[in-house]
């Protein structure tokens, strides 16, 4: 094999080595609630109606199991 050749496939898989190093360094670095594009993940904000909704369908469903272990 080609000693140039080698060396730049070793180079190549350096720079891939360097760049995989980066990005796991980088995912640390207390940029925390943010995203690799820039945009903020925090926690989702419900509506009151969507709240209501998922209250009745709680109820319901402990109302059901409920019934089912006092039987």
């Amino acid at each position: 094999m080609d000693l140039d050749h080698l060396l730049s496939e070793l180079k190549a898989e350096r720079d891939r080595l360097d760049r995989a190093i980066a990005a796991l360094a980088g995912s640390g670095s207390g940029r925390a609630g943010k995203a690799a594009n820039g945009r903020r993940h925090g926690r989702r904000h419900m509506s009151a109606a969507a709240r209501k909704r998922i209250s009745e369908g709680m109820r319901k469903r402990w109302a059901e199991r409920k019934k089912r272990n006092a039987a």
